[in-house]
C-alpha cells in the first residue's frame, strides 16, 4: 500500500457504528462523524465550518417539507382518521389483514417502480392508515385484540411498506443507487446503461413480492391460531 494514503478519515465509519450501537441521537452522531472525518482528513477549521454552513443554507427549507406533512397528519389523526380507517375496513367482510397488506404491497411496489416513492411511508401511510386498517380487519373477525397481536400487525404493516419501497424503487431508472452503480461501473471500464440495470431489478422485485406475499398469506392463519390460543388460555384462567 502506498505510504501517502491517509486511512484516518475512515474513523468516521467507527464513529457511526459506535454511535448507533450505543443508541445516541442519530443527528448528533452524524454531525460528530462529519466533523471527525474532516479533521482526520486534515481539513482546516474554517473549511469545515464553511462546508457545514453551506450545507445548512442549501437545506434550510427541508424541515418545512418534513414537518408540514406531519402536522397535517397529526391534525387528521386528532379528528379520527385512524378510527374512520378501522370502521371502513371493518365494513368489508372479506377483508383480512393478510389480503389488505398484499394489496398494499403490490401498490407500493408499483408506485415506487415509477418513482412515486413519497406516496407511502411510515409517518404518512403506515401509522395513520395501514396499521389501523389491518387491526380493524382482524378485530372485525376475532373481536378485541391483545396488545401482542396489535404490535405484530403494526410490525408487519411497517415491514410491508419497507419491502415494497426497497425492491420497487430499484426498478426506477432514475433511482440514485442505479445512477451510482452505472457511474462506478463506467469508471471501472464497464459500459452499462441505467435502463439495463433497472430491468435486471425486475426479477429481484418479483421474487421479493412473491416471498413477502406468501408470508402475508400465512399471517391470517398464524393470527387465527394465536388468537384462539389466547382465548383458550384466558378461558382456562377464568375457570
Amino acid at each position: 500500500m502506498p505510504a501517502d494514503i491517509n486511512l484516518w478519515p475512515l474513523i468516521g465509519v467507527l464513529i457511526i457504528i459506535a454511535g448507533f450501537a450505543l443508541r445516541f441521537n442519530p443527528m448528533l452522531v452524524v454531525i460528530v462523524t462529519a466533523i471527525g472525518t474532516a479533521f482526520a482528513a486534515g481539513f482546516p477549521v474554517d473549511k469545515v465550518l464553511a462546508a457545514i454552513g453551506t450545507g445548512f443554507v442549501k437545506t434550510r427549507n427541508l424541515p418545512l417539507i418534513i414537518l408540514l406533512p406531519l402536522a397535517v397528519i397529526g391534525l387528521l389523526e386528532r379528528h379520527g382518521l385512524r378510527q374512520h380507517a378501522q370502521n371502513w375496513i371493518s365494513s368489508i367482510k372479506s377483508a383480512t389483514a393478510g389480503r389488505l397488506l398484499i394489496v398494499y404491497l403490490a401498490a407500493r411496489q408499483l408506485t415506487a417502480a415509477i418513482g412515486l416513492t413519497s406516496l407511502g411511508g411510515h409517518p404518512q401511510m403506515v401509522r395513520p392508515l395501514l396499521a389501523p386498517m389491518a387491526e380493524g380487519a382482524t378485530e372485525s373477525r376475532y373481536g378485541k385484540l391483545s396488545a401482542k397481536v396489535r404490535e405484530k400487525l403494526r410490525a408487519m404493516s411497517a415491514a410491508t411498506d419497507n419491502v415494497g419501497l426497497f425492491f420497487g424503487e430499484d426498478i426506477f431508472v432514475a433511482f440514485g443507487a442505479i445512477v451510482l452503480m452505472t457511474t462506478f461501473l463506467k469508471e471501472a471500464g464497464i459500459d452499462v446503461e441505467p435502463i439495463h440495470v433497472a430491468l435486471w431489478g425486475i426479477p429481484t422485485a418479483s421474487c421479493a413480492f412473491a416471498i413477502h406475499a406468501f408470508r402475508l398469506y400465512r399471517l391470517d392463519k398464524a393470527l387465527e391460531r394465536e388468537i384462539a390460543e389466547e382465548n383458550k388460555n384466558s378461558q382456562g384462567e377464568q375457570a
